[in-house]
Parts: structure tokens; sequence; C-alpha cells
């Protein structure tokens, strides 16, 4: 994707405070209808970026561009988007219809057209005929549809959403994902949502920023940003993850402990031989049917534990010769299927075309 075609380019955005640098050359560009997360540790600066993109702060240096246009100075009433915060910032003194008409009645529309959109965005957000209601007569799940509904009652270009789920139970954060997910690919409107959760970021986004220390690690897909991790704090903070000290010894070939794995062509090709290394597999990265008695890459060991986790299980196993234990997801049907048990062993292969590497040092 190039610059010009994008729909907002960021180009070299920095951020100082005082001493600190908050923000450090981003560079980033967004398709029209895309729906783009920020996901990062606290303090990494992913709310910052957002809010200099809604001009709610200056930014030190660098360019926005959205729709051809330059908003890099302009403040936030002459940019165009909605945005819903993580407290909703609703208006306890005005219902609900008149909270979602708040942007309309100061762009003086009639009152007709007012209302007659602000029964549209209540339907669609499933609150239809709420809006006599006031904030404090609704739930946590209800506000933020309502907020919601708010911020596209303009229908802006752009939605900025800053961590507009955190403050939900977790039953009815998974709902409201899968409705916003779902709304914003029938409006179609440029989304960007800043969050910390791996998972939220997993299941909505088209593609995602993982951000760290002010800079943009990786951008990608979520396969892409799950399966390819471009570093070792990627791979350490989306999913979960086997990291296994190793050393190289040339021809992609790595040694932990006793065992000794070739990764697939285009990793660890520049690890000189002895060079100190991090091995990275995915607890679901094993093989269990199929291996003969000969099988090259065939190991059993002893199950320590297991986490229940619902539909799936995380087994914690120790491999004689390794320097760290294992952990191996399974189906609660692969659990009953190969008796995977506490104190039970376990034969099985590690997947070396999934292993990813990275310097021990970083």
């Amino acid at each position: 994707m190039t610059p010009s075609s994008a729909y907002l380019t960021l180009q070299g955005i920095g951020k100082q405070f005082g001493g600190f640098t908050a923000l450090e050359d981003i560079d980033l560009s967004i398709q029209r209808g895309e729906f783009v997360c920020f996901l990062g540790p606290s303090g990494c600066g992913k709310t910052t970026l957002l809010r200099i993109v809604a001009g709610l702060e200056p930014h030190s240096r660098g360019t926005l561009v959205q729709d051809g246009r330059d908003i890099s100075r302009l403040p936030p009433a002459q940019r165009d988007y909605g945005i819903v915060f993580q407290s909703y910032a609703l208006f306890p003194n005005l219902s609900v219809a008149d909270n979602v008409a708040y942007g309309l009645v100061n762009r003086r529309q009639p009152r007709e057209r007012i209302d007659a959109r602000v029964a549209e965005l209540l339907a669609l957000v499933g609150l239809p005929g709420s809006g006599s209601k006031y904030p404090a007569q609704m739930s946590g799940g209800q506000q933020q549809r309502v907020a919601l509904a708010r911020a596209l009652a303009t229908s802006p270009g752009l939605l900025l959403l800053d961590e507009p789920l955190s403050a939900l139970d977790a039953i009815v954060r998974v709902r409201l994902r899968e409705e916003l997910r779902a709304l914003q690919r029938r409006l179609g409107v440029t989304t960007i949502m800043v969050t910390h959760d791996q998972e939220e970021a997993l299941s909505v986004a088209d593609r995602i920023v993982v951000m760290n220390q002010g800079r943009i690690e990786q951008v990608g897909t979520p396969m892409q940003i799950y399966r390819e991790p471009a570093s070792a704090f990627v791979a350490d903070f989306v999913g979960k993850v086997n990291r296994l000290p190793a050393i190289a010894e040339g021809e992609r070939w790595f040694r932990s402990g006793d065992f000794r794995w070739q990764c697939p062509p285009g990793q660890g090709a520049d690890f000189r031989s002895g060079a100190s290394v991090w091995l990275y597999l995915r607890p679901e990265d094993r093989v269990l049917d199929g291996l003969v008695a000969d099988h090259p890459e065939a190991c059993e060991g002893r199950v320590r534990q297991v986490e229940f986790l619902g539909g799936n299980c995380l087994a914690e196993v120790d491999l004689p010769g390794l320097p760290t234990p294992l952990q191996l997801q399974f189906s609660l049907n692969q659990m009953d299927e190969y008796q995977v048990r506490e104190g039970g062993t376990l034969r099985f292969a590690l997947r070396s075309d999934r292993l990813r590497v990275f310097p021990a040092t970083a």
C-alpha cells in the first residue's frame, strides 16, 4: 500500500513530553474502510497516537493527511471523525436521544431530520425506543452503544475508539466486539481502535499495529502478527509462546539442551555458529499423530500440570534434556484421546517448520 492511495497517512510523527519521547518516527498508512487496531502494553504510546490523530494532543513533528487533506495543525472541530472514549463520556443530564443528537444539533440541522437520524442510529446499535431514557438508567454495554451511536451521528469518515470495551465484563465485551465488527463492515467506516487486549485485536482487526516504547514493532494482518512475529517483543506479547534458549550451529540448525532443530528457510540463516538465540514456538505447534517408532523428532515427556481454559487446555511438559518446560495446547477432545493427565507421559514432536528465531539480547 502506498501513502498516496491511503485514506489516512501518518508520516514521521513524534511526540515529546519534556525530555521524554512518547512517540518516535511513526509512519503508517490506513486504507479507506479498514479496521486497524493499535495494540501494545500500557505506556507504549498507542493512546497518545490516537489523540494526535484526533487533534486532542499536539504532536512535536510529522504530518497527518486524511483523505488528501493535511490535518496536521487543524483543531478537532475541523477534522472529520467520531470518537468513543473508554469512559463513554455521555452527558448524564441529557436523554439518550439528546446525547446521540448532540453533534447534529451543533450543526444546526432541522429537528425532523435530527429525530429521524437519532431513531435510525439507535436501531442500528440495537437500542430502538430507548431515546427517552437517561444514561444512569442503562447498563455499561448499553451506554457504550449510545456512545457509538453519538460518534456515528454525523457520518464521519473516520471512527476512533479508545479502549471502548475495557470497562465491560467479559461476556458483554465479547458480544459487543462482535457487534462492533459487524457494524463497521456494514457501514464501511475507516476505524482505528486502541486496545491492550490481544484477543480483541486479533478478532476484529483487518490489520494490527503492535507498538512498544513509542515505536511501531510490526504492522500486519492478525494471522501475520501471530504466525510471523517480526521481533521477540511481538512474539512474547501476542498470544502464548514457548521461549527456548539455544545456540546456533550454522545452516539454520540450533541446539537447545540435548535437542537440535533446523528452522525453515528465511529463519535463522543470519546467525553465526555459536551465537546465543531464543527459539519461539506456539503451544499448538506440535504433532501427535503418525509418529512412527523411529521418527527423528519424536520425544517423550512428563506432564507436570494442566491449565484448564474452557474449550482448550495448556499442558506443561517436562522434556528430559530440554532446559525449560514446554507448554502444549490441546482441545478437550484431544485431552481424552491422547490421555493427557498430570503425572502422565506424552509422546509428540515439535513443528520445527514453525520455529522463529531472535537474538538472545532482544
